[in-house]
């Protein structure tokens, strides 16, 4: 699949890592985020839709009795997706404008990681673990976040 991969209306663009869904809150958040960050001085396009309805159970329900009401609508993103892409700034306020994405999203993640970690570490102690460089791949990419929340306590 190579739609969506490249960037295509400006000049610098966010891609997707991980497989995952977004929700259209999470769009329009960091939307807001990206243009507060860049002070209304560039172009911002966003590059997905939410175009998947989430459905859900009520509260206390019993199981059975036909699938839940539409809860909501998530945009689902696989690797190398980009998501959104910025133009008419500068090299330094694109990548800023990048990294203000909300930080409890950051500590969700982190708190993802931390337990895939957990895993894959009973994993390879077991010997089951087929590729190691899986765990050094989650163990990079929780110090990025570490980092980045980091930097945010310190500013």
């Amino acid at each position: 699949a190579t739609r969506g991969n490249t960037v295509a209306f400006g000049h610098y663009g966010l891609m997707a890592l991980e497989p995952g869904w977004i929700s259209n809150r999470q769009i329009e958040a960091s939307r807001v985020a990206l243009t507060r960050e860049m002070k209304r001085g560039g172009k911002v396009w966003i590059r997905l839709f939410p175009d998947k309805p989430i459905t859900k159970k009520p509260a206390e329900t019993r199981m059975g009795k036909g699938k839940g009401n539409p809860e909501g609508w998530v945009a689902v993103v696989k690797p190398g997706r980009v998501m959104f892409e910025l133009e008419g700034i500068a090299e330094n306020l694109a990548r800023e404008a990048l990294r203000e994405m909300k930080t409890d999203e950051l500590e969700q993640q982190l708190a993802v990681l931390t337990e895939e970690r957990f895993r894959l570490g009973f994993r390879r102690a077991t010997e089951a673990l087929g590729n190691p460089l899986q765990l050094r791949g989650i163990r990079r990419e929780i110090a990025r976040i570490n980092t980045i929340l980091a930097e945010r306590k310190r500013a």
